[in-house]
């Protein structure tokens, strides 16, 4: 089988597809043949992707979504069946970034970022499962991040919804083979991909965002999110339960898992001294 047959005619939905890693992935699967649901909260940014998707030659349906809206998911779920007749892919990509410490963080700030990058896979995850394992073929691809592997100071909030991202997929792939269900499962861990994620970011009254968002542009954005969709696709293709992208977070993963515990008192020290 050629690396597109696998996706050829599949119906594949993408979350948060108006940018970033979403619109690579459309563009990636739209190249290999698949049929389309995209939706985002931006619409304008969702636009442009349906119209470069649509270049390539796909068919494709998109929907104006908050994945933090339980109900809405549920029924656009319902309409995504109608349309398509099937569904067979989801791709929860959604998800905003947060920076603030425990202490100067609101109760507000942290749901928020539960409420879209955790609850928002969950959503996903529980509204189109039922439609996978009706497809004989599913798979539900959970994007967690680099910050899903390690916690550092200041992403409590993130680090708590992509440490639960990755728990929540994990536990399910687990259930998926127990149950012996045609259903597989793959949890993603970007590393430094160049999207508007931060600047996109909500920032504690302290923090300078303009400068934080500058100095993750300059030097921790190091790959291209076509680079990134590449990677998700081909670990899909391959059935991989957990997809590492790029260098950094396959070196942090080893790290973590040579170190334990230990890598909390270095990462405190780092930051203390690089990241003042």
């Amino acid at each position: 089988m050629s690396d597109n047959a696998y996706f050829e005619g599949k119906v594949c939905v993408i979350t948060g597809a108006g940018s970033g890693i979403g619109r690579a992935l459309a563009e990636n699967l739209a190249k290999r043949g698949a049929r389309l649901a995209l939706s985002d909260i931006d619409t304008e940014g969702l636009s442009e992707t349906v119209r470069l998707c649509e270049k390539l030659g796909a068919q494709v349906r998109s929907d104006r979504l908050d994945v933090a809206e339980r109900e809405a998911v549920l029924l656009y779920a319902d309409a995504v069946k109608a349309h398509f007749g099937v569904v067979h892919q989801i791709y929860n990509n959604a998800g905003i970034a947060y920076h603030g410490e425990v202490l100067e963080s609101g109760f507000k700030d942290i749901e928020r970022i539960m409420d879209v990058d955790f609850w928002g896979v969950v959503n996903g995850t529980k509204a189109f499962l039922p439609l996978l394992l009706e497809s004989g073929d599913g798979h539900v691809v959970n994007v967690s991040s680099l910050f899903g592997l390690i916690a550092v100071p200041g992403q409590s909030a993130y680090n708590s919804a992509k440490f639960a991202v990755r728990g929540f997929t994990e536990s399910l792939r687990q259930e998926m083979i127990v149950n012996r269900h045609p259903v597989k499962v793959t949890c993603v861990h970007p590393g430094g991909i160049k999207t508007a994620v931060a600047r996109n970011a909500t920032y504690a009254e302290r923090i300078d965002g303009a400068n934080a968002a500058s100095m993750f542009d300059r030097k921790l954005a190091i790959h291209t999110p076509e680079m990134a969709a590449q990677t998700i696709t081909e670990g899909v293709r391959k059935g991989h339960g957990r997809v590492l992208i790029g260098w950094e977070a396959k070196l942090l993963d080893i790290f973590v898992r040579v170190t334990a515990s230990g890598y909390q008192r270095i990462a405190a020290v780092v930051n203390r001294k690089v990241l003042p």
